[in-house]
């Protein structure tokens, strides 16, 4: 029978660890063997889940829980949460906003309640349709983990689009995940720093999805079910967005109206919550849209936006503006300008994580959390509308490869080095590269390892290394489906191992849950059906969402262009915070540990301090480092 220790209120608290999170380890051993190791693992999640813990035995699994309360505050959503007959126990982070219309139908099928929460919904979904009818059925941002005494079965699942994250380790016929690399880590599972890791964080700024930053630890793939029996493991996809259209029945009219009423039905799914619920509005069009959403509703909630003062970067004026006209209480989060530390960035994030937006993340969350401990972003219109330029000139790029003779690739390769690298003609050449080279090209165009390769930066620990993004070969096929292998690649690259961890880094580490509407299945499935004609209608970016926002908010508004919510660290550097930059002077562990070239550092520093502005590689170097020291601190 299973144990279930007294689930204990805390108080909010502020320490370096990072805030809902579940953690878990099973094996063929005795559980204490094991809840040593979980109820580490649960501390470590203390920020992600400041309400309640809680740790349940069986004979051979231990679960664990750290609870944030969004949905029935009471101690009858505590986790881990049992079965009546304690055969099966769950853990779960994130939110089921279709919960009731499952929980009605449940009942009718006989089920009883005991609380008013989601967490219960998946414990009886699963009793009564199976881990796989239950996942195809939920709607919402989720990882749980269900441990099945008579089947001695454990069952970890990922949301569609990864907004929550999940991490696992196998050894020894044992498995162990956690919701963060930190949480495992503290249970002493994952070996030593991956090389292939940190090529990841010098060319991309982050780790890629399908590695951690330390050997032996896997985060488990978006829209996933993992089983583990007697120490066997299998993964299936439970879910999959449907291919890009190339012709589709509907039109541009037809395409505005549907995905205008998906989002205000997404928006009111998020609106669920027994505790204060805010809204993130940039000076853009998908936040804009969020609020308007929410007016439309009449929730009533307060929209937050961070100023740059003095930075291009700065939105806080447009964002006033949208506020005004829509008519809802705004408030303006200042930057910090000074006493700007790292710790609080490699805290929230548990692998070095060198986003520009995410300092920016945090300070919003860290202002937010007096007001509300819900909010509402904007994130992945951009993503699924096409409203990156590198979409537009994916496309453009596509048209023209299908319309270029055979042979049209080596005759560009031939001609190739007479063509200027920089200056207006290298936008030229980079368009025909995508053309003629496809995906392998288009990974190719920014500058990451070559800035630390050209200055002979390695250490001899990443010799001869190259990250696979590097080495994919030329396909003038790809050229002539370039926008569609584009939209794969970032999806995979920068949707889930960036941005889903910036957002839910950011604000868990300040105990508050973002919900994103963009991110909700039936949005992405609607915009996946439309053709890139209608998603770039009149030759604008995300030319759906603009249309819903010249109707809906203003004119001015839907014709803004994307400026991003960032944090301007390459000229910050420079100035105000080039005080930071000392870090990577002397005898630092970059160099010690055989990361970076012994003497390296020195010359690019000078360069970019002479010239006031800081490359983002040094920047990635300046986080990659002081995670390195706080981890030797730690003993980890």
């Amino acid at each position: 029978m299973c144990k279930l220790d007294k689930v204990v209120k805390h108080p909010a608290t502020c320490n370096n660890q990072l805030v809902c999170g579940i953690a878990g380890y099973v094996g063929p051993e005795p559980p204490e063997a094991y809840e040593r190791i979980v109820r580490a693992m649960v501390h470590a999640l203390e920020r992600r889940g400041p309400d309640s813990e809680g740790v349940a035995k069986w004979p051979n699994a231990v679960l664990g829980h750290r609870r944030l309360a969004i949905v029935d505050l009471s101690a009858a959503g505590n986790q881990p949460m049992l079965s009546d007959d304690g055969q099966i126990g769950l853990v779960f982070n994130g939110c089921i906003y279709n919960f009731i219309e499952l929980r009605q139908e449940l009942e009718q099928r006989g089920h009883r309640f005991r609380s008013r929460c989601d967490t219960e919904v998946l414990l009886r979904g699963y009793q009564e349709w199976g881990i796989d009818t239950l996942a195809g059925r939920l709607r919402g941002m989720f990882a749980f983990g269900i441990w099945d005494q008579r089947r001695r079965t454990l069952t970890l699942v990922r949301d569609r689009l990864g907004v929550k994250p999940l991490i696992y380790s196998q050894r020894h016929g044992e498995i162990g995940f956690a919701s963060t690399i930190g949480a495992l880590r503290a249970g002493g599972f994952g070996g030593e720093v991956d090389p292939d890791a940190i090529m990841d964080v010098l060319e991309f700024g982050w780790v890629g999805d399908d590695h951690s930053i330390y050997e032996g630890m896997r985060k488990l793939p978006p829209a996933t079910i993992l089983e583990w029996h007697d120490g066997g493991i299998s993964e299936r996809q439970y879910w999959t967005l449907p291919a890009g259209g190339e012709s589709s029945p509907m039109t541009f009219e037809e395409a505005v109206d549907e995905t205008e009423r998906l989002l205000v039905e997404s928006v009111k799914l998020r609106l669920i919550a027994d505790v204060p619920i805010g809204v993130l509005l940039s000076g853009g069009i998908d936040s804009a849209l969020v609020c308007w959403a929410t007016r439309e509703l009449n929730a009533n909630l307060t929209a937050f936006t961070v100023r740059a003062p003095g930075d291009a970067s700065d939105e806080s004026a447009d964002a006033a503006s949208t506020a005004k006209v829509l008519g809802i209480p705004h408030e303006i989060v200042e930057m910090p300008d000074t006493n700007f530390s790292l710790d609080e960035l490699v805290d929230a994030y548990s692998e070095p994580f060198a986003c520009q937006s995410a300092q920016a993340t945090l300070w919003v969350a860290r202002a937010v959390k007096r007001r509300a401990t819900v909010l509402l972003t904007g994130d992945g219109g951009d993503d699924v509308f096409f409203g990156y330029p590198f979409f537009w000139n994916a496309w453009l790029a596509q048209r023209l490869a299908r319309r270029l003779p055979a042979g049209s690739a080596a005759a560009w390769h031939a001609v190739r080095k007479a063509c200027p690298g920089s200056g207006p003609a290298r936008r030229l050449r980079n368009f025909l590269d995508y053309a003629t080279g496809g995906l392998a090209e288009h990974a190719r165009a920014h500058d990451g390892l070559p800035y630390y390769e050209r200055r002979s930066m390695l250490g001899e620990r990443l010799a001869g290394r190259q990250v696979p993004e590097r080495r994919m070969e030329a396909s003038a096929e790809s050229g002539r489906r370039l926008l569609w292998d584009v939209f794969e690649y970032h999806r995979r690259m920068h949707f889930t191992s960036e941005f889903m961890p910036k957002v839910d880094g950011g604000t868990m580490y300040y105990a508050i849950e973002a919900r994103a509407p963009f991110l909700d299945q039936k949005i992405w499935e609607c915009a996946a059906a439309m053709t890139p004609e209608v998603r770039f209608h009149g030759g604008r970016l995300k030319a759906v969402l603009r249309e819903i926002a010249r109707r809906r908010v203003t004119p001015e508004v839907a014709v803004r262009k994307k400026r991003g919510f960032t944090v301007p660290v390459e000229e910050w550097l420079a100035e105000r915070w080039s005080g930071m930059l000392d870090r990577l002077r002397g005898d630092t562990l970059l160099e010690r540990e055989g990361w970076v070239r012994r003497g390296a550092l020195q010359g690019p520093l000078d360069a970019a301090l002479s010239e006031r502005r800081v490359p983002i590689q040094l920047w990635r170097l300046l986080v990659l480092e002081h995670w390195l020291e706080r981890r030797f601190a730690e003993g980890g």
